[in-house]
Order: structure tokens, then C-alpha cells, then sequence
């Protein structure tokens, strides 16, 4: 649920949710209270979570432009999940003598994730290649990743003509509308979920046998981060990507960098699930 925080000075609240977008932001700090604006004096902590998911979105220069409005002595608390080099040039822009903390994550890793790719020649073929699967396969639950909004939207609609029952979520959503959908999920009322990389990060469901990559993602740390989803809790998970000829290099890149072995689905992937 998103925390409503007043501001000094002002009548309104900066609502915070699990992304803060810059138009929303910027404008408040700007706009909101045209006398005094934001009051940033009283401010001694700056928390960037998910700083690499916000770094991939193209929040750099808002991250910024927030920070130059804060006291030089706000103590800032970076949290990551991977230290890419944008990572680490923000921690000496904001940092003095920064302390590193690395925690063990169990969903980073690939142990225990059956990993498979499906060659496709051509997108319009991936769907047919899904509605197959679903034919031949028992799923308690499943998590479909597209890389768009508009390939969600367009994904949910082609399923539920073929008489899929399966819901969908991305970042457009109102925060309300996406609780709905998660509770919906979680307690089984619906077994296949379609989404962005909103859903990849910092959300369990413990039935979640099967993530299907309808698209690869579009960095190697994000892969981790969808397919973690699988394992989890024990369970045997796994993970099938939908892979087109100028994918493969993708792939093999995705395999050397976390030195795994992604191989054909075999054709008994039921006994897998």
C-alpha cells in the first residue's frame, strides 16, 4: 500500500509507491508549494531502493536533480540487488567513505531452475508455441514475461480468445488495481500471470511452478530476477524462453555471464513441472 508522508508547508502529501515517477515527482517539488517549494531542510535520509531498476528506467538525472535539493550532510542509503558501474558512480557523487553491506539473496541464483529455450522463427509464431504448451502441460501457476505494456495488453486479449482463463499487470496500472490482481493470484483464482519486469522483482508466490520469457529481457540482470521466481521455497522450478533467430546471441550471452547452461526444451518437459 502506498505511504502517505506530509510535507512541511504544504496542504499535500508525496505519495510513495513502489516506483516514484519523475513527472509526478519533479512537479510536486516544483510546483506543489510555490512559495517555499519542497522543504528539503528537515530531510536526513535519501533511501534509493532498487536503485539499478530505476537506473534501467532512465531515472539518473531525476535522481539528481531530487538529491542537489537535499542538506549536504542527508546520510544516503543505496539498495541494490546488482552494482552495475552507474551503481557505483552514483556512490561517489553522493557518498563520502560509503560502507558496503552484501547480503546473500536465495532468489539470485540459478540452482535448482531447469532452464530450456524454444526456438521460434517469427514473433507472430510464439503464441502458437504458448497455446501448445499450455495443451500439454499441468501448471499450478505460471508467470508470462513480455517487455512491453502494449505486448501485455495484446498477449492477455489473444489468451482469453483462445478461452485461457489468465490475468495481466504492468506499471500503467493504478497501485489499487494491481493489489487486486496479486491477491487474485496469490490465492490461486487465477493460475497464469501476464506481465512486465514490474512483477519481477521483490514478489513471491509460493505455488509459481513455471516463468515462460515470451521476450528476453533486455539486460542480463533483469533474467535473474524473472526466472528466481520459479524456485523458490523448495520447489522445482522451471523456465522456458521463447527464443528467435536474433535472439541467440542474447542467450548465449545471458548463459556465459551467470555460467549456466540453457538447453532445447525436450519433450518432456511435463515431467519437469
Amino acid at each position: 500500500m502506498p505511504t502517505l508522508i506530509p510535507l512541511a508547508g504544504c496542504r499535500n502529501y508525496l505519495i510513495i509507491n513502489d516506483k516514484i515517477r519523475h513527472e509526478f515527482l519533479m512537479s510536486f517539488i516544483r510546483n506543489h508549494c510555490p512559495t517555499t517549494q519542497l522543504r528539503t531542510r528537515h530531510i536526513k535520509m535519501l533511501i534509493l531502493d532498487e536503485a539499478d531498476e530505476m537506473l534501467n528506467l532512465g531515472f539518473k538525472e531525476q535522481i539528481y536533480e531530487v538529491y542537489r535539493h537535499l542538506p549536504p550532510q542527508t546520510q544516503v542509503i543505496l539498495v541494490s540487488a546488482t552494482l552495475p558501474h552507474e551503481i557505483l558512480e552514483i556512490t561517489t557523487k553522493f557518498m563520502t567513505d560509503p560502507i558496503r553491506i552484501l547480503v546473500k539473496r536465495d532468489e539470485l541464483t540459478l540452482e535448482g531452475i531447469k532452464q530450456f529455450f524454444v526456438a521460434v522463427e517469427r514473433e507472430e509464431w510464439k503464441f502458437d508455441t504458448l497455446c501448445d504448451l499450455y495443451d500439454t502441460l499441468t501448471i499450478t501457476q505460471a508467470v508470462i514475461f513480455c517487455n512491453t505494456k502494449r505486448k501485455v495488453n495484446w498477449l492477455t486479449e489473444k489468451m482469453r480468445e483462445a478461452n485461457f482463463t489468465v490475468s495481466s499487470m504492468h506499471g500503467d496500472m493504478k497501485q489499487e488495481e494491481r493489489d487486486a490482481i496479486m491477491k487474485e493470484f496469490r490465492a490461486g483464482d487465477t493460475r497464469v500471470l501476464i506481465t512486465t519486469d514490474v512483477w519481477a522483482r521483490g514478489i513471491d508466490v509460493q505455488q509459481v511452478s513455471l516463468v515462460i520469457n515470451y521476450d528476453l529481457p533486455n539486460s542480463r540482470e533483469l533474467y535473474i530476477h524473472r526466472i528466481g521466481r520459479s524456485g523458490r521455497f523448495g520447489r522445482k522450478g522451471v523456465a522456458i524462453n521463447f527464443v528467435k533467430n536474433d535472439d541467440i546471441r542474447i542467450l548465449r550471452d545471458i548463459e556465459q555471464y551467470y555460467a549456466t547452461q540453457i538447453d532445447e526444451m525436450p519433450m518432456n518437459v511435463a515431467d519437469l513441472i
